[in-house]
């Protein structure tokens, strides 16, 4: 038996703006639930109510607050982004500042 009132929420993860370098942790109310690599995307059954879901890629973290709707199925878009300065870094030591940025989809 199907529980109509629940939720689900979608974190994907294949924005053609992601420089594809570093995991992407997802957590939900403060629990880790897993990690997404670039092309790859994670679901979350969740109850209705008011939740935070963040992503982290090691170098920063974002976070949402969310009220989630009985049924709802929400989506949202997580990519990781350097500014023009890390691209010469990332080229020149293979490492530098990856911002992480996290995005509700229609």
């Amino acid at each position: 038996m199907v529980d109509e009132a629940q939720a689900e929420i979608t974190v994907q993860r294949d924005s053609p703006e992601d420089v594809a370098k570093r995991q992407i942790v997802v957590y939900l109310d403060g629990q880790r639930m897993g990690e997404i690599l670039f092309g790859e995307s994670i679901r979350l059954p969740v109850a209705p109510g008011r939740h935070e879901l963040a992503v982290d890629n090691t170098w920063n973290r974002k976070h949402l607050t969310l009220d989630v709707a009985p049924g709802a199925r929400m989506r949202f878009l997580a990519k990781s982004t350097t500014g023009k300065f890390s691209w010469f870094l990332l080229g020149f030591f293979g490492a530098g500042p990856v911002y992480v940025s996290l995005d509700p989809l229609a």
